[in-house]
């Protein structure tokens, strides 16, 4: 079994940390500098900055939070939010990120996967992907989960990745908030279908939440998860003790 990554995640809106259940509901969290700082002291494996209403907004990603995110931040950084072109993969890059994720733009001109990953590396570009269940299909939502593409998921994420994307987030609408644990069913079609990284991301309510998706799904190689962290509900070093515990490997 690979070394699983615990990934803490900041959906940024207007400058602040918020949360939502099921991608609506935004309530305010916190400062984006003061989350990083104490992810970065946690024992975080890497962490992610999602600017979450750059794409429905049609704007691009507010860069002056993510330097100050990047100045509290030493883990491997994953940026997204509004990236539709390849200056925008450069821009944030030069602010400090490490990895970039696209999600609606990726879907609006498919063709960026292929030149990002050719100018960057596969290993830069992370695909992410809104996924909700219609008339029992999993299809793939975009600008924030507002709007349904009528994609099938996986057609979809197999597309991506034969594009050149070097790691998945999996983002499943239906659990996101719930804090019912992650959607398996869902994350074991994307592990079927693709081989290449997997993040599950959408669900998590407790430690046992992140073993039974380590346990079941031994192919994904990292957790992310939002409120759990922001609000003290999981702390990072005992959930990394109860995986280790449980036969699953993890940074200590």
């Amino acid at each position: 079994m690979s070394v699983k990554r615990i990934i803490p995640c900041l959906d940024v809106n207007n400058g602040r940390v918020v949360k939502g259940t099921n991608f609506i509901g935004l309530l305010d969290v916190a400062s984006p500098p003061e989350l990083a700082k104490l992810y970065n002291e946690s024992g975080a494996d890497e962490l992610v900055f999602y600017d979450i209403t750059a794409s429905s907004d049609g704007r691009k990603l507010f860069t002056d939070v993510l330097k100050q995110v990047v100045k509290q931040n030493k883990l491997p950084l994953t940026v997204g939010g509004g990236i539709s072109s390849l200056y925008d993969f450069s821009l944030v890059m030069k602010c400090g990120a490490d990895k970039v994720s696209i999600n609606s733009g990726a879907l609006r001109d498919p063709q960026l996967i292929n030149d990002a990953a050719r100018k960057y590396g596969s290993q830069c570009v992370v695909l992410a992907v809104d996924v909700k269940r219609v008339d029992g299909e999993f299809r793939i939502f975009a600008k924030g989960g507002r709007e349904d593409t009528g994609l099938d998921a996986i057609e979809w994420i197999k597309r991506g990745v034969g594009l050149g994307a070097g790691e998945l987030v999996v983002n499943s609408i239906d659990t996101d908030g719930v804090k019912g644990g992650f959607d398996l069913p869902l994350l074991e079609a994307v592990c079927e279908a693709v081989s290449i990284p997997v993040v599950a991301s959408g669900g998590a309510g407790n430690i046992d939440d992140f073993i039974e998706l380590f346990k079941r799904i031994p192919q994904i190689d990292a957790g992310l998860a939002a409120s759990v962290f922001h609000f003290g509900e999981v702390k990072i070093p005992e959930l990394k003790q109860a995986l280790h515990k449980n036969d699953i490997r993890v940074n200590l």
